[in-house]
C-alpha cells in the first residue's frame, strides 16, 4: 500500500534539532558543524544556562521522539515560543493524548515527564541560542521545502525521499501510511528518522549557499574525504551488486561493527550509499547509489572548470 508524504517546514525542528545535537553530542564528528560548535555555543551561555541544561545530557534518547511528535502534530503554531506555551498549557491527558496513537507504549506518566522536563529547557535554549540564529537559514529552510512541494507532485514520494535524503529508499510497508518529510541545518549531512505507529517522521539535511567559489564546495569535501580511504573504496566495491545487511558487510569483510559502522557512515554522508529501510524494527541495507557517483563527476568538473 502506497504512502503519503507530507513536506513540513518549521523553526520548532530547528529548536529541537540544535537542542538534541547540543545536548546529546550525537554524531557531532560527522556533522558539519562538528565539535567546534559545541564549544562555540558554550563559550556564548551563562554559566547559569549551560548548568541547567546539562542534566538532559542523561535523559532517555527516545524522549526525542515524542517531542518531534508534538511539533509534528501541533495545531498550526508557526514560533517556537507559541509552541512551547500550548505544551505547557494542555492537560495532561490532552497531551498524552495528542500522540499516544503513534506511541502506543508511552503512558500518561512519561508524557508528563518529558512535558515538564524539557519545555522549561527549551524555553532556554530558545531564549539563548535560537532567537540568535540567523534568519538567513530559516529562509534556506523554507525555500527548500517549497521546492520539495513542487517536486513531490512529479517525482512521487518515493523518488522524492530518495532524491531529498541522497539515498534514504522508503519502499511501501505494511502499516505505514504518512511520512512527514522536513529539511535542517543542525544536522547536515545526516539524515535522522523517527517510527511511529504507521507513520514517520524524516529530516534531510540543507546545504547552505557557497560563500567563496574558489574554495572546494562541501559537497566535493564529502566525497573525497570518503573516497579518500582504500578500505572504504573496498565497502563500496562490495555492495555494488545487492544490497547487504551491516551484520552481513562484517562477516563478509572480516571487520568490527564499529569499524563498519564508520565507514557506511562516510559514503552515507557523501551520497553514495543508499540506505534501505526495512520496516520499523529499525533494520536496514545498503547498497551503492549511482547518482552519488554522476554527481561526484559533476561537482568535481564545476569546480575545476572542464
Amino acid at each position: 500500500m502506497a504512502y503519503h508524504v507530507k513536506i513540513d517546514v518549521s523553526p520548532i525542528y530547528e529548536m529541537l534539532n540544535s537542542f538534541l545535537v547540543y545536548v546529546t553530542k550525537k554524531w557531532i564528528q560527522h556533522l558539519d558543524i562538528g565539535p567546534e560548535w559545541i564549544l562555540e555555543v558554550e563559550g556564548k551561555l551563562s554559566s547559569n544556562v549551560r548548568a541547567a541544561l546539562a542534566p538532559a545530557a542523561t535523559w532517555p534518547f527516545d524522549d526525542f521522539d515524542v517531542l518531534f511528535a508534538w511539533a509534528a502534530y501541533q495545531n498550526d503554531t508557526k514560533e517556537n515560543r507559541e509552541f512551547l506555551d500550548m505544551l505547557a498549557g494542555m492537560t495532561a491527558e490532552d497531551l498524552y493524548a495528542r500522540v499516544s496513537p503513534l506511541l502506543p507504549a508511552l503512558t500518561i506518566e512519561e508524557s508528563t515527564r518529558i512535558r515538564n522536563s524539557y519545555v522549561p529547557l527549551l524555553r532556554l535554549w530558545d531564549e539563548h541560542y535560537c532567537q540568535n540564529m540567523s534568519e538567513d537559514q530559516r529562509v534556506w529552510l523554507e525555500e527548500d521545502a517549497e521546492e520539495k512541494r513542487i517536486l513531490l507532485d512529479k517525482m512521487g514520494p518515493e523518488l522524492l525521499i530518495e532524491y531529498a535524503t541522497a539515498g534514504v529508499i522508503v519502499e511501501p510497508m505494511p502499516g505505514l501510511n504518512e511520512v512527514i518529510l522536513f529539511p535542517t541545518v543542525h544536522n547536515r549531512p545526516i539524515n535522522m528518522y523517527c517510527f511511529y505507529e504507521g507513520m514517520m517522521i524524516m529530516q534531510y539535511p540543507v546545504d547552505a549557499p557557497e560563500e567563496n567559489e574558489d574554495q572546494p564546495p562541501t559537497c566535493l569535501l564529502r566525497f573525497t574525504h570518503a573516497l579518500a580511504d582504500p578500505e572504504r573504496l573496498r565497502l563500496l566495491r562490495y555492495v555494488s551488486d545487492e544490497p547487504k545487511s551491516l551484520a552481513e558487510m562484517c562477516e563478509e569483510l572480516d571487520k568490527d561493527e564499529d569499524t563498519v559502522k564508520d565507514q557506511v557512515m562516510a559514503l552515507r554522508i557523501a551520497g553514495l550509499l543508499r540506505t534501505h529501510l526495512l520496516g520499523s524494527n529499525r533494520k536496514e541495507k545498503y547498497s551503492i547509489r549511482p547518482d552519488g557517483v554522476s554527481e561526484l563527476n559533476m561537482f568535481l568538473e564545476s569546480y575545476i572548470r572542464i
